[in-house]
């Protein structure tokens, strides 16, 4: 007979091993290792009985923190990737989308929401902050690739996965104020004078401000450590220690809520200001090595865990009126955001749509209403909370996994033809609008 342990410690190293080998195996095919573990925990917990109920109701402070744990890991890998410098214009895209179509998705969500779930305003906008952003752990396959060395040039990134790798980086914190009004909402309702004046003051700005300056600090005086220090022994750039990432990802997290500010904002803003401090260096692409394949377990043991929470019944409670608004966020008000926030910037028409659509759901939106229930007042409702956000979650995942890989191999053959067009054998330019 096997043992229970046994036999969890050969389905845990077979599922290590799979993560290491998905990305390649399906890097040209219409499905992704999310949809893969997604659909394995589903399997693995309609089979085996005797495995314990992961409901998120049940375990939420151990959701909190797990996901917690796994989305500014994948901010701080978010944030060493880029090697656009930051700039106004530069960042154009990335500020329209943070500036226009996440406000817009916020408000549409919302909106349906209260109409057509039956939601309270509190629970309504909490649903439509947990969502609205795009997550920086399952769009990794839509984001920039590993940070450019002193032998490549930088900038080449296109715009649509510099669009939403930096977009992912920022819009996690910056949904925060959204979802801290929700629950302020939860306990004194929707009149502006229970809440506007606090809301505005620390949620919005002291948060943001502190979010934003230690993430600067921080970023600073580790870049400095990093590649600057006087003794030899302690400049880490020269002894490839990748897993001091995770250092960095810890201190700046943890400063910044020390001082009750957005955490999340901090960890992606240290990344790139330590990628500013020395911004071709190869070290930047061993850090980001290291995170990136914790993001990887990590996001496996959360989407096993979530498949797991479906199969035993989280998802009891939808009906149609929930998957049409789950499809109308995602196919209706995700996209014609990105495309309002978009229009008469710099990208192409196609690099438009691709933007506004792959605006995708996950990890960040589970942490976000897992916290927001633990904080807030959301009572007789938080079942149903939880039933709607995982139930998008999923589909997005299954619907931009399935897409992600023939629109984004399709992008590159044209935008690699109208670079040869427009520059010759020179290859492709900056930035080549598609």
């Amino acid at each position: 007979m096997f043992e229970g342990p046994s036999v969890a410690f050969v389905a845990a190293g077979i599922a290590v091993f799979v993560a290491a080998v998905l990305p390649k195996l399906l890097r040209n095919m219409p499905l992704s290792m999310p949809m893969v573990f997604l659909g394995a925990g589903m399997l693995a917990f309609t089979l085996m009985p005797g495995l314990p109920n992961p409901d998120p109701l049940q375990h939420g402070e151990f959701v909190t923190h797990l996901t917690e744990v796994c989305v500014i890991i994948s901010l701080m890998g978010a944030g060493l990737a880029l090697d656009r410098p930051v700039g106004l214009r530069r960042w154009s895209t990335t500020w329209r989308m943070l500036g226009l179509a996440m406000p817009l998705c916020i408000i549409g969500l919302t909106l349906l929401g209260l109409w057509f779930l039956g939601l309270g305003l509190g629970a309504a906008l909490l649903v439509a902050a947990a969502l609205a952003p795009t997550d920086p752990v399952l769009a990794s396959e839509v984001q920039v690739g590993e940070p450019a060395d002193e032998d490549e040039a930088t900038e080449r990134e296109d715009e649509i996965r510099f669009g939403l790798t930096s977009e992912a980086g920022l819009n996690d914190g910056l949904a925060f104020p959204f979802v801290y009004l929700a629950i302020a909402i939860s306990f004194v309702g929707a009149a502006p004078s229970g809440w506007l004046g606090n809301w505005l003051a620390v949620d919005v700005l002291w948060r943001m401000v502190i979010g934003v300056l230690l993430g600067i600090g921080t970023g600073k005086l580790l870049g400095r450590l990093f590649f600057s220090a006087r003794h030899e022994s302690i400049r880490l750039s020269n002894h490839s220690e990748g897993f001091v990432a995770l250092a960095a990802t810890f201190l700046a997290y943890g400063v910044t809520e020390l001082a009750e500010g957005y955490g999340f904002v901090a960890v992606f803003v240290c990344a790139v200001t330590i990628r500013a401090a020395e911004r071709t260096h190869g070290f930047h692409r061993v850090m980001h090595s290291y995170v990136e394949q914790l993001e990887r377990l990590m996001t496996v043991v959360i989407l096993v865990l979530l498949g797991g929470a479906i199969a035993r019944g989280l998802l009891a409670g939808i009906g149609w009126t929930e998957v049409l608004v789950a499809l109308a966020f995602l196919l209706l008000v995700r996209p014609l955001a990105g495309w309002i926030g978009l229009a008469r910037g710099k990208t192409g028409p196609r690099e438009r749509i691709a933007i506004a659509f792959f605006g995708i759901r996950g990890i960040g939106s589970l942490y976000y209403l897992a916290f927001a229930l633990g904080h807030g007042n959301f009572g007789a409702e938080a079942q149903e909370l939880w039933a709607f956000v995982a139930l998008v979650v999923a589909m997005s995942i299954v619907l931009h996994g399935a897409t992600t890989a023939p629109v984004m191999n399709r992008l590159d053959r044209l935008r690699e033809r109208r670079a040869v067009e427009k520059h010759g054998d020179e290859g492709q330019a900056p930035h080549t609008a598609i």
